[in-house]
């Protein structure tokens, strides 16, 4: 068994983090402070290749000639995400939910016309998409879904509202692919809603999006409410069979958690290099402040819980590259997310204790950390839903 990455994977991780350097880190506190989406900065991140590696060639993407000239590179995406994030959480989310919500479910359930419509302008970064699931009332129950679809004449009609969808109303979306009720299904036990997906062009009269939230963290990241009142699309953009919404969602977020769990890697280990800068140089009663046990110690149970943050995140990955069975990928990335975020949201906390009160100031970078950091115990399914998810893997008759 290797812990390694290969030295292909260890070069792609270079060429990101010097990206993320000249790029990102000398515009991230004013991209914060100014609530901007640096829309400017997709096609660079296309021109790396970052959009592509989970996608073939036929549609741009480098799956097949990429890092590892397999095919699809899981891995590869979650070193990327790590290093954007690494400097600016905010443009990692970004590259996450750009790959692994929008592009992923036209990837993975689209019809060879969708695909070709789709994927080539968000590979290339002309475009993004997103995905609209959660709703006001359907958060961790997306079983809950209000959103309708009827089919009227050759058309999807769509009626209802989406919350907190990440991508969704920049200047260059292209399309949001949301979840409907598109029918009941009955069953021994009642019936059930039929939940499918459909995709949905920006600019479709009847779908509107709503002004970007005022948000705690994730500044420079572009998240909307949408609204859908008898908006009209072709039969033909239902994404994958008709009543397969639920199960296709489910698959994409097992994916993205994994994804997360990577975000949440980069924003601990900037953590840990800014505590272990600043407790070098900060002097106290004449000494660096890193030489005190109290201060020394918590930095270095920083360090572990990086390394066992990481280590979990890319055993998620490379199984999903290994194409392990679709249970085994899901347990390994709800427990890498769990764990992963949990630590990061630690990690904010150790940082600004060693900074002390410059961890209060927003000029110091860990004060925008501990703004990101929430964020991730929540988005993808909560840290509850993963215990519940790990514990039903477990075997455990969890409700």
């Amino acid at each position: 068994m290797s812990f390694e990455l290969s030295a292909d994977h260890e070069v792609f991780r270079k060429v990101v983090r010097d990206f993320a350097e000249a790029e990102v880190a000398p515009h991230a506190a004013q991209w914060d402070r100014d609530h901007h989406f640096p829309v400017d900065l997709i096609p660079k991140m296309a021109e790396l290749g970052l959009f592509g590696l989970v996608v073939g060639e036929q549609y741009g993407g480098s799956a097949g000639d990429g890092v590892t000239g397999s095919g699809p590179d899981f891995t590869a995406l979650c070193l990327a995400i790590e290093e954007l994030g690494r400097v600016d959480q905010s443009v990692g989310i970004t590259l996450s939910a750009g790959v692994g919500l929008g592009i992923n479910p036209i990837l993975a359930f689209g019809t060879d016309a969708q695909k070709e419509r789709w994927l080539p302008d968000l590979v290339a970064g002309r475009a993004l998409a997103g995905f609209g699931l959660t709703e006001p009332e359907a958060g961790s129950d997306a079983g809950a879904t209000r959103t309708r679809a009827e089919l009227v004449d050759g058309q999807w009609v769509i009626n209802g509202s989406k919350a907190f969808i990440t991508n969704s109303g920049s200047a260059i979306t292209s399309c949001v692919t949301v979840t409907a009720r598109t029918g009941v299904i009955p069953g021994p036990s009642g019936d059930r809603p039929e939940i499918s997906a459909v995709i949905v062009p920006s600019g479709t009269p009847g779908f509107e999006v709503q002004p970007a939230y005022d948000k705690l963290g994730w500044h420079a990241s572009d998240t909307h409410g949408l609204v859908f009142e008898d908006c009209r699309v072709p039969e033909a953009n239902l994404l994958g069979a008709r009543g397969a919404g639920f199960k296709q969602f489910l698959a994409i977020l097992d994916d993205g958690r994994i994804a997360i769990s990577a975000l949440a890697v980069g924003l601990a280990q900037a953590c840990l290099e800014e505590s272990v800068r600043y407790a070098k140089q900060r002097t106290t009663f004449g000494k660096p402040i890193g030489a005190r046990q109290a201060i020394a110690f918590a930095i270095s149970d920083l360090a572990v819980a990086v390394e066992a943050a990481r280590g979990l995140t890319y055993k998620a990955a490379a199984m999903k590259d290994a194409g392990r069975p679709a249970a085994q990928v899901k347990q390994a990335a709800a427990i890498a997310k769990l764990y992963s975020t949990e630590a990061a949201v630690s990690a904010t906390r150790v940082a600004t204790q060693v900074f002390g009160g410059y961890g209060f100031i927003e000029e110091y970078p860990v004060a925008r950390f501990y703004r990101d950091a929430k964020i991730l115990e929540v988005g993808e399914g909560t840290s509850e839903v993963q215990r519940m998810v790990i514990a039903r893997g477990l075997g455990l008759p969890v409700e």
